[in-house]
């Protein structure tokens, strides 16, 4: 811990995780260390595929799956993308459907979150990348090459510098991708670069830097967004612009929100009647699976998700959410425990 400078401990909610996690947070340590249990659905998956081995070739299946539980809390979107969608193991009916119509839909969801989110072009791996529009696996890996072999970017315009990497291709990514480094704080953005000359323009009727109408608030409200109206930038582009402006390079993400299951470990310690927090692993049409830290999740029946008739259990609940249940009834033998969220 001291030798690492350690602040926050990973632990897979598998086999032995809440066991781990107790040990953890007894042990007292000079500062403060956070223990967080990590959902590690697919991370075998992970640690014995091609990608697994072409990043760590040196280490065994053990040690990549530990290294994919810590970036999954580290990093979830760029780590989550390294593994087959459906291996993650999320839904009632993926076995029943077309697998090839899956895979595309699936694709879809993930291309549409790591665009939203934007991808830091010196730290993103060649799977995520490759989710980037305009970016397919090809040119992912012609990106990484160029990184590797002459350094950081240090800015959008030097994705042109890289092979096969035409004009089509940087149009069409060059909005998500994002450059950390780069001197000019548009790259850090989802501005397009085509749209710079606007917000230079902006600045400089205002008498101020780019950087100047990124900080000043005060600023920004002295901008009509009609003065800068033309034929191939209309209004809604423009407050695009404007609200990225504000809040530039911004990450969806809240402020990490610890949880901690209930101080009960296994099937049998459980009661009708308790209360207990958990978190939601999965929502099907029938109602939603909750984990209560016992490693067994729990059934909520969709009649008893809330106080009111509910028709889609996607209403309610939502992958992740912690939510308190109430235990119904505990079947040991055949580990079935059936769960309660009404008036709790």
């Amino acid at each position: 811990m001291d030798a690492y400078r350690i602040e926050t401990i990973a632990i897979g909610n598998g086999t032995a995780g809440r066991e781990t996690e107790n040990l953890v947070r007894r042990i007292r340590f000079d500062r403060d260390v956070s223990a967080v249990m990590v959902n590690e659905s697919g991370a075998s998956v992970y640690s014995a595929s091609d990608v697994a081995r072409e990043e760590f070739p040196e280490y065994d299946v053990s040690v990549r799956g530990a290294v994919s539980i810590g970036r999954r809390l580290a990093d979830p979107l760029a780590e989550l993308v390294k593994i087959d969608p459906k291996s993650i193991g999320v839904g009632q009916y993926q076995h029943d459907v077309d697998q090839k119509l899956l895979k595309q839909a699936l694709d879809d969801v993930v291309s549409s979150c790591v665009n939203a989110v934007g991808v830091e072009i010196n730290t993103a791996s060649k799977q995520l990348l490759t989710y980037v529009s305009g970016i397919g696996p090809a040119l992912a890996a012609s990106i990484v090459e160029y990184r590797n072999r002459e350094g950081a970017f240090s800015s959008r315009m030097e994705l042109k510098k890289v092979p096969r990497l035409g004009d089509k291709a940087f149009e069409q990514s060059a909005g998500f991708i994002r450059v950390d480094r780069s001197n000019n704080p548009l790259d850090k953005s989802a501005v397009h670069p085509e749209s710079y000359p606007i917000v230079e323009q902006m600045a400089r009727d205002l008498g101020a830097g780019v950087e100047d109408l990124i900080k000043s608030s005060e600023l920004r409200k002295r901008i009509r967004l009609e003065d800068y109206v033309t034929g191939t930038t209309g209004l809604p582009t423009l407050k695009d612009i404007l609200n990225e402006l504000e809040r530039p390079g911004r990450d969806p993400r809240k402020s990490y929100d610890f949880f901690e299951f209930s101080n009960i470990f296994k099937i049998e310690d459980l009661k009708e009647g308790m209360v207990l927090p958990g978190i939601v692993t999965n929502i099907v049409a029938f109602g939603a699976f909750v984990d209560i830290g016992v490693h067994q999740d729990g059934l909520v029946h969709i009649s008893q998700l809330a106080d009111r008739f509910v028709s889609d259990p996607s209403e309610v609940v939502k992958l992740n959410q912690k939510v308190s249940v109430r235990v119904l009834s505990v079947d040991s033998d055949r580990k079935r425990i059936s769960l309660s969220m009404k008036g709790v």
